[in-house]
C-alpha cells in the first residue's frame, strides 16, 4: 500500500468519478484506474461499486477510507512543519524593542535563537515606541518587544508576562527604613524619571494619577542606567523595570517594593496577515515566554537580589 495510491482512492472517493480524480491527481486515468486495482488486490476487497455515471464506495472503502484521511492528514502536516522548518533555516528575522527592554530581556533568548537556527539572520532596532509601531506598520520590522503601545489598525498583540516596577532609594534615604511604604510616603519626593517618548514613562505617570500623587519631577534621562545612576548619587527616587535589576546595579542604591506595586506588561506586537506570523518570530516568541516561565530577566524576581536583600534587612 503506498501513498499515491491512497492519495488516488481519496482522490475517487471525493469526486465519485475516475475521470475526474485522475484530472484532480495530474494523471492520466488509466494509470489511476490500474492503481486502484493493485490497491484493491492488496486489501482484498473491492473499494469502489463501479457503476456508468459513478463510483460509490462499498463498505470496506468506506473504512478504508477512515484510515486513509488521517493518514493522509498527518502526512500533509509532517511536510507543513518541514516547510516550515527550512524556511527557518534560511530566513530572517527583523526584530525591534523598546530601550528599556532590549539590553536585559533579549541577549539570552536571541543566542540560543541564533544557535539553534545558524542560518537565521537577526537584525535588532532598538528605539522609542513611536518608532518601533511605525517601522512595523510599514513592514521594515517582522516583531516587536515593547510594553503599551496605542491600538492600531492591523496590529496583534501577545502579551508575554506582567513585569513588576520596583522603588529605586539612594542608600541612607529615610525610607529605607520603613517596612511597607505606601503612595503616601512619596509625596514630598523628587523623581528622576524617563523622558517621556518612552512607554515606561507614561506607565509611571498612569501609576501616579491613580494614587492621586502628583511627582516632583526634578531629571529626566534617556536610559535607565542613566536614572539608576542619579538615584544612587542621592538626587532623587525612580521607579523603574524589575528586568534592569538583575543586572549589576550602581553602588549606593536600594531596592524596595511598594504596598502598591506598579507593574507594565511585556508584549510582542506583529501585524496581521491573515496567517500565522513567521515561524521564527514565533520562535523567539516561545523563548521570551520560557525565560519568563522560569524566572529570568523580565520575569517576577524569584528571590530577592543583592540590593533588595539590604533593603529588606534595613527595615528590620
Amino acid at each position: 500500500m503506498e501513498l499515491h495510491q491512497l492519495r488516488y482512492f481519496a482522490a475517487v472517493a471525493r469526486t465519485g468519478n475516475f475521470t475526474r480524480a485522475a484530472e484532480a491527481c495530474h494523471v492520466s486515468q488509466p494509470s489511476l484506474s490500474q492503481q486502484i486495482i493493485k490497491l484493491e488486490d492488496e486489501v482484498g476487497s473491492s473499494l469502489f461499486e463501479r457503476r456508468r455515471d459513478r463510483a460509490g464506495l462499498t463498505l470496506a472503502g468506506e473504512l478504508l477510507l477512515r484510515h486513509a484521511t488521517r493518514v493522509l492528514s498527518e502526512i500533509d502536516e509532517v511536510g507543513s512543519s518541514m516547510r516550515e522548518i527550512r524556511r527557518m533555516t534560511r530566513g530572517r528575522l527583523r526584530l525591534g524593542a523598546i530601550p528599556t527592554i532590549a539590553p536585559f530581556m533579549l541577549p539570552g533568548p536571541l543566542a540560543r535563537l541564533k544557535r539553534e537556527l545558524p542560518g537565521v539572520e537577526i537584525t535588532l532596532h532598538e528605539h522609542v515606541t513611536a518608532g518601533l509601531l511605525a517601522a512595523l506598520q510599514s513592514r521594515e520590522l517582522d516583531l516587536v518587544i515593547a510594553s503599551t503601545v496605542p491600538p492600531a489598525d492591523g496590529l496583534r498583540s501577545q502579551t508575554l508576562f506582567q513585569e513588576p516596577l520596583y522603588l529605586a532609594l539612594p542608600t541612607g534615604h529615610q525610607l529605607e527604613r520603613v517596612r511597607d511604604i505606601g503612595m503616601t510616603d512619596l509625596h514630598h519626593e523628587r523623581f528622576i524619571v524617563l523622558s517621556d517618548e518612552h512607554c515606561l514613562s507614561s506607565v509611571v505617570s498612569s501609576f501616579c494619577q491613580q494614587n492621586d500623587l502628583a511627582p516632583n519631577i526634578i531629571c529626566q534621562g534617556a536610559q535607565v542606567q542613566t536614572v539608576l545612576a542619579m538615584v544612587a548619587a542621592g538626587l532623587g527616587i525612580s521607579l523603574v523595570p524589575a528586568m534592569a535589576c538583575r543586572q549589576a546595579l550602581p553602588p549606593g542604591l536600594v531596592l524596595r517594593t511598594l504596598g502598591t506595586a506598579p507593574r507594565r506588561d511585556i508584549i510582542a506586537y506583529h501585524m496581521q496577515t491573515g496567517g500565522k506570523e513567521a515561524p521564527i518570530a514565533q520562535k523567539l516568541v516561545q523563548l521570551l515566554r520560557a525565560d519568563a516561565d522560569a524566572g529570568l530577566p523580565g520575569a517576577e524576581f524569584s528571590a530577592p537580589g543583592p540590593a533588595m536583600r539590604r533593603a529588606k534587612s534595613a527595615a528590620r
